[in-house]
C-alpha cells in the first residue's frame, strides 16, 4: 500500500513527525508532496521560512519517509498518479475547492481511499514563527 500526503512542511516540528508516522503506519510506502513557494502563496499569507529544497533534504532525511515529491502547481491528482497512491490522506481543513474536489473524484473513481487525520495541537509552523516574532520584538 502507497501512502501519499501532501504539506508545505516548513520548520519541521513534532506535529509533522506525528503525522509522517502515522502516515507510514497505514501502508508500506510513505510519498510526501511537498509544495513549492509559488503553490504555498496561492493558499497561506506567507511563504515559507525554509527553502523548498532544504524541506525536501529534511524530509528525506527521515525514516518513516520513502519518496519525497516537489509539486508546483496547486493540483494533487498528478502527485497521485506519480506515486500510484492507495491512501491519500488529507488535513482537518481539507475543503471543496477545485483542486480538493478534483483529486477526490480521481480516487473515488479508482476505489482508492481518502483519510483525513485532525492536527497536532502541541506546536505548528504558524505558532513557532510568532514565538520567535515575539521574543525578537522584545
Amino acid at each position: 500500500m502507497i501512502v501519499y500526503t501532501v504539506g508545505t512542511f516548513d520548520l519541521l516540528h513534532v506535529g509533522h513527525l506525528a503525522l509522517l508516522n502515522h502516515c507510514k503506519s497505514l501502508g508500506d510506502v510513505l510519498a510526501v508532496g511537498v509544495a513549492s513557494d509559488e503553490v504555498v502563496n496561492m493558499y497561506k499569507p506567507n511563504v515559507p521560512v525554509v527553502p523548498l529544497d532544504q524541506r525536501v533534504e529534511m524530509l528525506e532525511a527521515l525514516s518513516c519517509v520513502d519518496i519525497v515529491r516537489p509539486y508546483y502547481e496547486l493540483e494533487y491528482v498528478s502527485g497521485c498518479k506519480a506515486v500510484g497512491v492507495d491512501i491519500f490522506v488529507v488535513g482537518e481543513d481539507w475543503g471543496s475547492k477545485p483542486h480538493n474536489l478534483d483529486v477526490n473524484d480521481y480516487l473515488h473513481d479508482l476505489g482508492k481511499q481518502i483519510a483525513q487525520v485532525t492536527y497536532n495541537p502541541r506546536t505548528s509552523s504558524t505558532r513557532i514563527k510568532q514565538m520567535v516574532m515575539t521574543q525578537s520584538a522584545a
